[in-house]
Formats: C-alpha cells, sequence, structure tokens
C-alpha cells in the first residue's frame, strides 16, 4: 500500500510564473535573480512506518527549505494524498515571500508527507510523524530551520516532533517547531492566528472599497482552522456567512449560517453534512454564489480559468495557499473583483509562529490580548504597503504583495553579497 500523489496543475510553475512576473516589474538584475529563485535544499525521504496490523507501509517525505536569506527557513508539514515534491516546492517559495510581506525574519520553508491521515490511528501517525521527524533531522533546527502545523497537521503533531528532537540532542528545545500545545512551549493566539489575520486584511479591504462589513455576504470554502475561525470574526463582526464547504459537501442559507453551531456541528460529527436550516449545494455552486466576500480556505488551484467567469464576489481573500490560477488571477482582474494575496491574506500563521518562536527563545510568554495586538498592527501595516505599490505602480494586489517580498529578499541578497 504506497501513497500516491497527483494534482491538477503544478504549483510549482504557478509559483515561478508569479516570480518572474514580480521580478520583472522590479528590474531585478539576473545576479540576483539567480541567487533568491530557486529552492537552496531539497530533501527527499522514506518514511517507513509499522501500521497496526503489523504490517510496514512505506510512505514519501519531504522537506525543502527556499531560502535562508533573511533568517532560518520557516514553514508549516502538510500530510495529505496529493502532497508532491513540486507542491512543497511551491509552497516554501511563497513562505519566502509571506516571511517577506509581513517583514519577520525567516526565510521559507515547507514540508510534506505523501499519505492520508485520515485512515490512519493515532498510533500510526505518532510512528509517522516521529519517523519523518527523525528523517529529516539534519535540517531542522531553531536557528535552521522550523517546521509548523499545516494541512492535517496539528499541535499534537508538533509535539511529538519536538520531542523526537529533543531527545535526539538530549535536551528540551521548544523553539525547534510552532503551533505547537501551549503546556510545550505554545503561544496563545497560534491557534486563531491564520484566521484573524483573514479577517483584519479583509476588514483592511472592506475600508478600502467603502464595502460596510456589516452585513456583507460571506462564503468560505474550505471549513478547516482557517476558513472556520475567519468565519466566526465575520460572524462576530456581523458578516452574514451565507455558503460554506469542506471536503465532503458545501451548503447554502441565503439568510445566513448559525456560524457557532456549524463550528460545533463539525467539531462533534467531523463535517459539515447534515447541519439543519442550510440546503447543500454543488463546490461550483458555492464558489458562483453571489457575495461581497469570497475566502477560498482549502488547497491549490480551487479557481481556475475554467470557473473564474463564474466568480461574482467583490473581495476575494485568499486563506488557503495558492487557490487561484495565474490564468485565474488576470480574469478575476478583468471583472474588478480585489484579491488579497495568499502571500498577506494568510500570513498570520507565520506571524504568530514568529512570536511563538520568539516566546520560545526568550523563555518569556506573552498575554493572548498582546499577541493579538502585535498581530493586527503587522497585518494591517503590510496591507498597507502592499496597497501602496498597487496604487502608486497600477500592478494587481498579487503582483503588489510579490513585489514587496521579492524586493525586500533582493535587497538582503545585495546587502550580504552572496551573489557572484
Amino acid at each position: 500500500m504506497l501513497a500516491t500523489a497527483t494534482v491538477e496543475k503544478n504549483a510549482y510553475d504557478v509559483a515561478l510564473e508569479n516570480f518572474d512576473l514580480a521580478a520583472n516589474a522590479l528590474e531585478l538584475e539576473d545576479n540576483v535573480r539567480a541567487m533568491i529563485k530557486y529552492p537552496e535544499r531539497i530533501l527527499e525521504v522514506g518514511v517507513p512506518v509499522r501500521m497496526d496490523t503489523g504490517k510496514v507501509v512505506h510512505f514519501q517525505g519531504y522537506r525543502v527549505q527556499h531560502s535562508t536569506m533573511r533568517g532560518p527557513a520557516k514553514g508549516g508539514i502538510r500530510f495529505h494524498p496529493n502532497v508532491t515534491v513540486d507542491e512543497v516546492k511551491a509552497l516554501a517559495t511563497w513562505m519566502t515571500w509571506k516571511c517577506a510581506v509581513v517583514n519577520i525574519p525567516f526565510g521559507g520553508g515547507k514540508g510534506g508527507v505523501t499519505c492520508n491521515p485520515k485512515a490512519m490511528s493515532m498510533g500510526e501517525l505518532e510512528r509517522l510523524s516521529r519517523r519523518y521527524a527523525t528523517a529529516i533531522l539534519p535540517l531542522i533546527g531553531p536557528e535552521k530551520d522550523i517546521p509548523a502545523p499545516d494541512v492535517y497537521t496539528t499541535p499534537q503533531i508538533m509535539a511529538w516532533i519536538m520531542d523526537t528532537y529533543s531527545m535526539n540532542v538530549g535536551y528540551p528545545v521548544h523553539g525547534v517547531v510552532t503551533g505547537k500545545p501551549i503546556s510545550l512551549g505554545g503561544s496563545l493566539g497560534r491557534n486563531e492566528a491564520t484566521g484573524r489575520g483573514v479577517f483584519y486584511t479583509t476588514e483592511c479591504a472592506c475600508e478600502h472599497l467603502n464595502i460596510p462589513l456589516k452585513g456583507a455576504r460571506v462564503v468560505v470554502q474550505g471549513f478547516g482552522n482557517a476558513g472556520s475561525i475567519a468565519a466566526h470574526l465575520m460572524d462576530s463582526a456581523s458578516a452574514v456567512v451565507i455558503g460554506a464547504s469542506d471536503s465532503r459537501v458545501a451548503i447554502y442559507n441565503r439568510h445566513g449560517l448559525d456560524i457557532p453551531k456549524l463550528i460545533m456541528h463539525k467539531e462533534r460529527t467531523g463535517c459539515l453534512k447534515g447541519f439543519p436550516d442550510a440546503e447543500e449545494i454543488t463546490p461550483e455552486e458555492l464558489l458562483a454564489l453571489d457575495c461581497e466576500i469570497l475566502i477560498p480556505a482549502a488547497l491549490e488551484n480551487a479557481i481556475t480559468e475554467e470557473n473564474a467567469h463564474t466568480i461574482h464576489a467583490r473581495i476575494v481573500s485568499e486563506a488557503a495557499n495558492g487557490p487561484v490560477t495565474p490564468e485565474a488571477d488576470r480574469i478575476l482582474n478583468s471583472k474588478g473583483v480585489f484579491l488579497i494575496p495568499d502571500i498577506l491574506c494568510n500570513a498570520g500563521g507565520v506571524t504568530v509562529s514568529y512570536f511563538e518562536w520568539v516566546q520560545d527563545e526568550a523563555h518569556l510568554f506573552w498575554d493572548e490580548q498582546d499577541v493579538n495586538n502585535k498581530l493586527e498592527k503587522i497585518m494591517k501595516r503590510s496591507f498597507a504597503a502592499v496597497l501602496k505599490i498597487n496604487l502608486d505602480r497600477k500592478a494587481n494586489m498579487r503582483l503588489a504583495a510579490n513585489m514587496l517580498g521579492i524586493g525586500r529578499v533582493a535587497d538582503a541578497c545585495r546587502i550580504r553579497g552572496l551573489y557572484p
């Protein structure tokens, strides 16, 4: 039973295409492009795991360090059937620009294992996590590369990775991962950080476009951590969440879904299916709903040139990584849709991961309100910086964000003098 992976579109090609567009707009010199465009390290590992049946199954794992130009590599680990090395390379690349956009001293990294965690027991997941952690041990460390949770990975999995690393060095190292349980050096506010960052940047976009958040219709595609928390914060701000989906079902209520009850239903049943006071619709119909705010919070390539023309939102807030392809970008831009790109919109997670790492290294922890206040300041300041490039250079928001992030990494490259 070997895990396999398939992708509709090569995410890494998308990442390189977006890099070239921004580098051309910045008129980056060739030497700098050669230094910052491609990953520094790519590690591919075999992860053999003894399953509960006693059978040993081989899984494929990866860890990519795209850049350490501005600091240690930083990025999540995902456990998903569709993980490929090109997907991990793309995610690591986006992490580099994301850290630079919010101006935190990290570079980009990412990891993943091609597996189906939903079909695995807790014991199997623990053995998988520890074996994978041991395999990538040469690359990770609080001064080198700091993993975090991503798709289908949890604070518990981060705890296993931290424990495995600590056993190998002989003492507890809290700063080797972020997104840990609070009792193991995790940060207050980390679990909600990605969704909170989506909310802050969407709030800024509404203010810029003179769209009242109160009463605004919201659709959330993907009701995992980021999507559910963004939905909760939108609901708390009196927006009306009319549609939501997970990997199994899409649901709709034109008068608004009861978000607190929907979150409890998902926690109790594991999915959105069967939620009362909502009708089931297709995933295609969900994306096409008339709304002010659409939040794609699932996986890459959710909006492509095939379905971009059906989008009827005024704002698209990319809570997921790479949910809109370059071709779809151009279509949405021509329709006048205001897009908040992923490397800005969902950067709340890595920002509070940075806060967690700082607290771990200092052995001094902050109150949750302090974390949220610092996050809000950084997200709104970063939005303003991207919007300024958008307005000054007549660049769309994705190009503007990439120009900001890539420009900062290029500056670091020039200052360090690492190119020939």
